[in-house]
């Protein structure tokens, strides 16, 4: 897929909408930027896990996994399910899927440098 050339002859309303964009892509970036939500996301895309089990996958503790999910619940990346006491994840949609995928390809599947 080709990327749009941007130029001065765009409107000022596709420039608006670009501008939204951009700023919806950014925050996107930011939430996957982290290492402990780029893991979480990268065990989510397996399927649905519980917090605790994903506290034992990532090797870390509650308060700090609990911190990141919120923050990938606040982006719109991930969705809870409560079942009794215990608390679901699962991805929100694909973007997380692709965006790993990518980054998987660049930096996981060939070796870097």
């Amino acid at each position: 897929m080709a990327l749009p050339v941007l130029s001065n002859t765009i409107s000022e309303q596709e420039m608006d909408k670009i501008v939204d964009n951009a700023t919806i892509a950014s925050n996107f970036l930011k939430a996957v930027s982290h290492e402990g939500r780029l893991m979480i996301l990268c065990h989510l895309v397996t399927g649905e896990k519980s917090v605790t089990e994903l506290e034992d996958l990532l090797s870390a503790r509650q308060a700090a996994v609990s911190q990141q999910l919120s923050r990938l619940r606040l982006e719109g990346l991930v969705i809870p399910r409560r079942e009794g006491k215990a608390i679901y994840y699962r991805l929100a949609d694909d973007r997380p899927r692709r965006i790993l995928e990518l980054v998987y390809d660049l930096f996981c599947a060939t070796p870097v440098g």
